[in-house]
């Protein structure tokens, strides 16, 4: 039986219930909760006293988010892009990218090393390496680099 979010206090348990799976942004939260059935005049109450209880936070959900994707082997373009659709503030994102202390270069090598391990023998390999360490989220300037067996420094 669906739990009916009608009160302060059923909207609150459903929030905390969501945040004890994993940290959230307000935005994608608050998203969460009007998907299962909290009014509006409920929702944003209850976000705010989490946030000034320190139980929600942006800034330790970026940190959060950064590290699982940046090891999980995707690179800075598309977790800048990820946070975006999230709705989170550009100068958050990139606050959070920087303060991450990933070297997206060592990134991007480990990546290529454990999907390739050697550079491309032709064309149409190189252009297929490119194209997934693009996909993952590292710039063409980067990936170009790699490819051409360059140095990162």
């Amino acid at each position: 039986m669906p739990v009916v979010l009608d009160s302060p206090a059923a909207v609150r348990r459903a929030a905390m219930d969501l945040l004890a799976r994993r940290e959230h942004g307000r935005v994608e939260l608050g998203r969460k909760l009007r998907l299962r059935g909290a009014p509006a005049e409920l929702i944003e109450p209850a976000l705010d006293r989490l946030a000034e209880e320190g139980l929600l936070s942006d800034a330790r959900y970026l940190e959060s988010y950064v590290r699982m994707r940046a090891n999980a082997g995707y690179g800075p373009l598309r977790i800048r892009e990820e946070l975006s659709q999230r709705g989170l503030s550009r100068e958050a994102i990139e606050q959070a990218l920087r303060d991450s202390g990933f070297d997206w270069n060592v990134q991007l090598y480990d990546v290529w090393q454990r999907k390739f391990g050697e550079l491309p023998g032709d064309q149409r390999e190189r252009a297929r390496q490119g194209r997934f360490l693009s996909y993952r989220g590292y710039s063409l300037e980067m990936v170009g680099r790699l490819l051409r067996g360059g140095s990162f420094d």
